[in-house]
């Protein structure tokens, strides 16, 4: 099981040169802005400030690196902030793109979705990449301690229905307030990890 509580801060990157060696197994972060990353992040390393909680959507422009013992948790910009500036949405899409193109070890993506609302057309599109492009992910329904119980019984119906083009994805209802879904979000990851591990051929440096 990976130590959580020994996360650390390693590196911002705003451009891909900024990029560190993709040394480790990665699991990846990504959401619309505000959807709740940091605050997942947070509860998943039990930590109160690890990751920068802002009020301001849009504000992690940056794609920021935490150091676990073997593996990197990978927090990408929000996304689908509307006051952002085209130019800085296109820097971010770029910065994104990059990110995944670039032959990581991308062991596990937590695409965030708030569990209250339908997921936007940013939210497909992520998804529709993700499995179109292989990479194993699941998605973490944020923000459920909101929802009443019969409401949560009929989003997660819906929940089925607006994710239907998905096929077997999994989904975790998660709560930063309660800590419901941590659990099982870090067996996810740490069950990643050990496969990306156990299947990592380093290359030959000769």
């Amino acid at each position: 099981m990976l130590r959580f509580d020994l996360a650390q801060f390693e590196l911002a990157a705003a451009m891909l040169p900024q990029l560190p060696p993709s040394s480790d197994a990665e699991i990846v972060f990504s959401g619309r802005s505000n959807v709740g990353k940091s605050s997942l992040i947070n509860k998943l390393c039990n930590r109160k400030a690890l990751a920068r909680v802002s009020n301001t959507p849009g504000k992690t422009a940056t794609i920021n690196f935490y150091q676990l013992p073997g593996a990197h948790l990978v927090d990408l910009p929000g996304y689908g902030y509307a006051k952002v500036s085209q130019g800085e949405k296109r820097r971010w899409a770029n910065l994104i793109e990059g990110y995944f193109e670039s032959g990581r070890r991308i062991a596990l993506v937590i695409q965030l979705i708030d569990m209250r609302h339908p997921p936007t057309a940013d939210d497909l599109g992520m998804l529709q990449y993700l499995a179109h492009s292989d990479f194993r992910f699941i998605v973490a329904l944020t923000k459920s301690d909101k929802l009443k119980p019969m409401q949560r019984k009929k989003r997660m119906e819906e929940i089925e229905q607006e994710l239907s083009m998905i096929e077997g994805v999994a989904y975790v209802p998660f709560s930063s307030l309660n800590g419901e879904g941590a659990a099982e979000v870090r067996d996810w990851i740490s069950k990643a990890v050990e496969e990306e591990n156990s299947l990592w051929q380093p290359q030959d440096t000769q």
